[in-house]
């Protein structure tokens, strides 16, 4: 008979959720382009921590009390990463990655990097994106602060 297994923490849930959403949303990218979108992540996390309106706007309004309980609110919210929508092309590949796939290695190496704070923000600190194939209206006549592997992300709307 096997113990059961040891809840996850907050951090270790964050750093889990987080793998699964940069590879079901750019796992087939550049490293460069999958570091810029847990940035991103980060940066919303940080934001909605410090801001009850960035919380409401990013986090689905929840008031999380540390960074990775806020990582895990904006990484949960509605309409912040698409693939975590069950009609999205890409759902699948969020809810059963294949765990022999590389993709996935490298996206859980580096939510580790950013669990861990050593992950550096090539974004300047943006909350917004797209993959270039897609040009959502807010998006015109922006330019973005990084534009990488197929991803453009810019500073919040003013």
């Amino acid at each position: 008979m096997s113990a059961a297994p040891a809840a996850m923490t907050a951090t270790e849930a964050a750093e889990a959720l987080l793998a699964r959403i940069l590879y079901a949303e750019a796992g087939g990218r550049p490293a460069r382009a999958i570091e810029a979108l847990a940035a991103l992540a980060l940066t919303r996390a940080r934001l909605a921590l410090a801001c009850p309106e960035a919380a409401l706007r990013y986090a689905g309004g929840e008031h999380p009390s540390s960074t990775a309980r806020a990582l895990l609110a904006v990484l949960r919210a509605p309409f912040q990463f698409p693939t975590r929508h069950p009609r999205h092309p890409h759902h699948a590949r969020f809810v059963s990655p294949p765990e022999a796939d590389p993709a996935l290695a490298v996206c859980r190496r580096i939510a580790r990097r950013a669990m861990a704070g050593t992950l550096p923000d090539a974004t300047g600190g943006a909350v917004l994106w797209h993959a270039e194939e897609f040009l959502p209206r807010w998006a015109m006549g922006r330019v973005p602060r990084l534009a990488t592997g197929g991803l453009c992300f810019y500073a919040a709307a003013e």
